[in-house]
């Protein structure tokens, strides 16, 4: 594909249209001399009256017509007195308005810049300025003058505008500076810049392998790292290790530098079972307030419910059911010990019992809350209970800080207004959301967590409902008996075969559940291709959009997402001369594809068919993109009853969604899914992924490839090993002083 050819353009700022001081991004007009121009871009606290020379492309688009899309911007100060009064009554300088300003220019004219930033105090000569409001003033020019020149000088570095506003904001005018001195110093969370890249700027400034500073961020980048892969700590000798791997220094190294992170508090360490584990602060206060917490709910538990078994006879005589005895624990259990975790596979029972808990506590006249991790889970959960339940983001009422981290307004100052809380999918639920769910509880709130404890656990760090079960503190309910209607389900069948470590039935074809041998990568693909294209459609009349999910273990190889979107896309969705198409990040995206968002953007705006409008858009979000203005570089997408509107940038957060990881697809459950089965990485071919990937389908299940392939899968019982300290933190003996932590 041919690159877009950059173009220059050199103008003076004749208006601001709008301006995000949060991030740096405006709107302008720019009086090239010739025209005035509409120029979008990041330009931090821009102001009327400066000279820019922007670098970039044309745009346009049926909403907005034609603009300039800067990608990078050189400010320059206002090179005349009129300029200099322009910009000065903008507002750029907080401080200054429009009489101040004309104050300021009439009394020094051209030489107005020269005596703001060297001779302020000439300023307090205009009568009704003082010495101090005049000093004020010269530190605020000083201010948005030396974002100008941050922002410059760290484009030396690679650092782009966008990063530079962080970094400017974090460190101010010593942000040069603390570069020179600590590259490392760009790793802070807050700034969101990769350890390598901050290496890369230590080594131009031949800076040695061993620097103290490199081997502390070095080790910190290694602990938050492997947050990412589920872990709320490491054991020491592992963190050191992998550090020491990593920097190419001696372990002894390392060993001084992690003492060090340990003696300052910038991580944390605790001895569990005679064995070392670190922490990040962060986390570190997440898992013990959860611990507290947990500790003094036990302790003081919600009201018990009266006259339960009378309660429990009348729902089965009305409904004409019998629960089971462990379904009746269950209920007793919620009732009456005001916490419980109600556990099970697929047909246990789990949405029975559930649905009795809530009628018996709505009919005591207690107002119940339903939540779920995800938009798709909580949609099922309402679905299954005739009630609405919200997303915890939405129940806690979300709002996201100026680095994009979610800030709740339901929390200790705000709680939930409710007697019980229902959690579904809590496998789902990483450590730092369950802090938040716990966070916004009343007291005496009764607590209800449902999950599977064999299914994957959060893609964030923690492992809370494995913890909570670990730590035999919490009340638990594991529903095992499958109910014969149920068992009439091969899914459902299966799904308990192979948890139990036993393989599935594959010579039964039933109306559910198919097993398609084949031997070779390209058979199975090509197989998959066509049931979802043709033979699936024309059989069940599912659509490949809506109805059939492709889940598979990997993202790479011959039969990884990445690879079965492509040939999916090209069966399914076909280019067309009616079809605008466009190529971002390396993927082609097509009019009517099925895409998914890949993580969270809580900028990302919405339009619900009602008209409502929104912000936040959630990792594993499924759409369909309906139009693509290639001159505006915009996508448009539904999701459901929402429109979202993606610029160029933003659409690398989608990924076609034809075919998916199985990590992906947890709390999902399609109608069809049809799962791949051919040798892969032992890391990702294991008993519970599989589990996970059946237990998605709803009503038909086709396995494709070879039977070696799934029995090697279920004879791995490799369990996702996490390291975190929840479990220890509930079982150790403490005061339980640490809720209010």
């Amino acid at each position: 594909m041919q690159q877009e050819q950059l173009l220059e353009m050199t103008g003076t700022v004749e208006s601001v249209i709008f301006r995000n001081d949060k991030n740096g991004y405006a709107v302008i007009e720019l009086n090239n001399g010739e025209d005035l121009v509409t120029v979008v871009g990041t330009m931090p606290f821009v102001g009327v009256g400066e000279q820019l020379h922007a670098v970039g492309t044309w745009v346009s688009s049926s909403s907005y017509g034609t603009q300039f899309k800067a990608q990078a911007v050189e400010r320059r100060q206002p090179s005349d007195s009129g300029a200099m009064l322009k910009y000065l009554s903008s507002g750029a300088v907080k401080g200054i308005g429009p009489a101040m300003a004309r104050k300021i220019v009439d009394a020094f004219g051209e030489n107005t810049a020269h005596v703001l930033e060297n001779e302020p105090e000439r300023i307090a000569e205009i009568k009704g300025i003082t010495r101090r409001k005049a000093l004020q003033i010269a530190e605020e020019f000083h201010r948005v003058g030396g974002i100008r020149e941050t922002m410059l000088r760290l484009s030396g570095y690679g650092i782009t505008p966008e990063e530079a506003v962080r970094v400017w904001k974090a460190f101010g005018a010593q942000a040069e500076d603390m570069v020179k001195e600590d590259p490392y110093c760009l790793c802070e969370e807050d700034l969101q810049i990769d350890f390598s890249r901050a290496d890369r700027i230590a080594a131009s400034l031949e800076r040695p392998q061993d620097d103290r500073c490199r081997l502390r961020a070095g080790i910190v980048y290694v602990l938050r790292h492997n947050e990412g892969n589920g872990h709320t700590c490491l054991p020491a000798d592992k963190l050191t290790a992998a550090a020491a791997k990593m920097l190419g220094v001696p372990h002894e190294a390392a060993d001084e530098s992690l003492q060090e992170l340990k003696d300052d508090a910038s991580l944390v360490s605790r001895v569990f079972r005679e064995r070392e584990f670190l922490f990040t602060p962060r986390l570190y206060r997440s898992e013990v307030y959860i611990a507290g917490r947990i500790r003094m709910m036990l302790r003081y538990p919600a009201q018990s419910v009266d006259g339960v078994e009378g309660y429990i006879s009348t729902i089965e005589a009305e409904e004409s059911i019998e629960y089971a005895s462990l379904q009746k624990d269950a209920i007793r259990g919620a009732l009456t010990r005001g916490m419980l975790i109600l556990t099970g596979g697929p047909g246990t029972g789990k949405t029975t019992t559930l649905n009795a808990i809530i009628r018996i506590l709505e009919f005591k006249g207690e107002k119940v809350l339903l939540t779920a991790p995800t938009g798709r889970a909580a949609k099922r959960m309402s679905e299954l209970t005739g009630r609405e339940a919200k997303t915890i983001h939405r129940l806690l009422k979300v709002k996201w800080d100026e680095n994009d981290r979610p800030e709740f307004e339901k929390n200790e100052k705000d709680l939930l207004d409710c007697d019980t809380l229902i959690i579904d999918e809590l496998s789902m639920v990483d450590t730092p959301l369950f802090e938040a769910v716990l966070r916004a509880l009343p007291l005496g709130c009764r607590l209800v967590m449902v999950g599977d404890c064999d299914q994957l656990p959060s893609v964030g760090p923690g492992n809370v409902l494995g913890d909570l079960i670990a730590s035999d503190l919490v009340p638990v309910v594991q529903l095992r008996e499958v109910f014969r209607q149920s068992m009439k389900s091969l899914i459902v069948a299966n799904a308990h075969r192979i948890v139990a470590g036993q393989n599935p039935d594959l010579a039964v074809h039933t109306s559910d559940f198919f097993f398609l041998p084949y031997r070779t990568s390209e058979e199975i693909g090509s197989v998959i291709v066509d049931l979802c294209s043709r033979r699936l459609p024309k059989s069940y009349g599912y659509s490949p959009l809506s109805d059939i999910q492709v889940l598979t273990p990997a993202r790479r190889g011959e039969l990884g997402s990445v690879e079965l979107n492509r040939r999916l896309q090209q069966a399914v969705n076909p280019p067309g001369p009616e079809k605008g198409e466009m190529t971002v990040g390396g993927t082609l995206f097509r009019e009517g594809d099925k895409v998914m968002q890949v993580k969270n953007d809580y900028n990302l705006a919405w339009t619900r068919d009602d008209g409502t409008c929104g912000e936040g858009v959630f990792n594993g979000d499924l759409g369909v993109l309906e139009q693509i203005d290639r001159r505006a570089s915009v996508f448009s997408v539904r999701m459901d009853d929402r429109v979202v509107l993606y610029e160029k940038e933003t659409a690398q957060e989608l990924e076609l969604a034809y075919a998916m990881t199985v990590h992906k697809s947890q709390g999902s459950e399609f109608p069809a899914a049809v799962i791949p089965m051919y040798p892969g990485a032992r890391p990702l071919y294991y008993r519970n992924l599989l589990y996970t990937a059946v237990t998605r389908a709803k009503s038909l299940l086709i396995l494709v490839g070879r039977e070696d392939t799934v029995k090697q899968m279920v004879a791995n019982d490799r369990k996702t090993k996490r390291y975190t300290g929840l479990s220890d933190l509930l079982t150790e003996k403490g005061d339980g002083n640490e809720e209010g932590s």
